[in-house]
């Protein structure tokens, strides 16, 4: 009786040992179907045609309205006027250093006469030294 027994559990051991081995293989037949699609999947890729579609690939795309509509989107977006971007002037406050870029010989080159001042084109540059700020004022004047 008792080797009965001790030859039924030995029994059940083994099958459970059995049915891990099965479970087991199974997990590693998944994982190299997995690994084998994508290698399969990699090489599609990189050597197969550029231009091969998938079955029901046509079906996703098939809504001419989104594509009228973004057309539209972009035709109107376009057409919207652009503003310049506007720098925002420095403070009045900060101390300011002018230097003047001019010409020394303000003779026209043509007839000879003097040059006159038409305007002048102004840049600001923001200057940082170490606890203490300034602004410099580059003033190039216009001749005509």
């Amino acid at each position: 009786m008792k080797n009965e027994l001790a030859l039924k559990q030995r029994i059940a051991e083994l099958e459970s040992l059995l049915d891990y081995e099965r479970q087991l293989s199974l997990q590693k037949d998944a994982h190299i179907a997995a690994l084998e699609e994508r290698w399969r999947l990699a090489q599609q890729k990189q050597f197969g045609k550029s231009a091969e579609g998938f079955v029901g690939q046509g079906e996703l795309f098939n809504e001419v309205e989104e594509i009228v509509e973004a057309v539209k989107a972009e035709q109107q977006s376009a057409n919207a006027p652009r503003k310049k971007p506007i720098r925002k002037p420095l403070p009045t406050d900060l101390p300011r250093e002018q230097v003047i870029h001019d010409i020394e010989d303000k003779t026209c080159g043509c007839c000879g006469g003097e040059l006159h001042k038409m305007g002048e084109d102004k840049s600001e540059k923001l200057e940082f030294i170490p606890a203490q700020i300034k602004v410099i004022e580059h003033i190039r004047p216009k001749y005509a």
